[in-house]
């Protein structure tokens, strides 16, 4: 009986190669965004540094206009 010899190196490389993929896990899928009120507060500041914005031109011409001379 003859046996043929497969060199160690081929089998070494088929074994590198296969037993990764006998152990391989699907990863779990991403968590769902959420939301923790940080991007909600950051939209409120905003409107409302506008709003003080808005207030802020509407007045200045107004007081730049009126009988008391401050400066």
């Amino acid at each position: 009986m003859a046996f043929s010899r497969v060199p160690f190196g081929a089998f070494a490389i088929v074994f590198a190669l296969v037993l990764p993929l006998l152990h391989a896990q699907s990863l779990a899928p991403a968590p769902a965004p959420t939301s923790d009120g940080i991007s909600i507060d950051q939209g409120v500041a905003y409107m409302l540094m506008l709003v003080a914005l808005v207030l802020t031109y509407l007045i200045h011409p107004m007081d730049a206009s009126s009988l008391y001379k401050l400066f």
